[in-house]
């Protein structure tokens, strides 16, 4: 059995410091031909995420992604997911008339909407598509504290 590598830590910024670099993100004008794009050039993958009582899924489209080209990092409130997208040869004499698959670096930060058990995560990656399983944490517990006399 293949694991996708998990971290766990909380070191990508849960304040939201860097949000002035995601909205310039937004408004950076898109390349219109690979030939055009940077080295730095990151594209945005898309991603759903829903939950049950129990737990929060994320799904991620990724296709073209290897395996081994992903990182996936989590904490309790957030769940970070990057890699890389390495481009396809080119074939010799051709042409481009439509290029619109973006290749690069990737990253995505997705604020979760409710606290998650670190522990308990699993991840599958089948035919390009990222499938992630947190545990919720129940906030409902009764830990009962005993009281001791001076």
């Amino acid at each position: 059995m293949d694991y996708i590598k998990i971290r766990f830590g909380s070191n990508f910024d849960p304040t939201g410091q860097n949000l002035g670099k995601s909205i310039q993100e937004i408004f950076r004008p898109r390349p219109v031909s690979p030939m055009f794009s940077s080295r730095e050039h990151m594209w945005t993958p898309q991603m759903d995420i829903f939950e049950t009582p129990e737990e929060i899924m994320i799904w991620a489209e990724i296709s073209g992604v290897e395996k081994d080209d992903l990182d996936l990092e989590i904490n309790s409130r957030a769940v970070k997911v990057s890699g890389i997208r390495r481009e396809m040869s080119r074939v010799p004499n051709g042409t481009y008339r439509l290029a619109e698959i973006q290749y690069g670096r990737f990253e995505r930060i997705l604020y979760l909407p409710s606290p998650v058990d670190t522990e308990v995560v699993s991840s599958t990656f089948t035919n390009g598509l990222l499938k992630i399983r947190i545990a919720k944490l129940r906030l409902d517990k009764v830990h009962q504290i005993p009281i001791s006399e001076e």
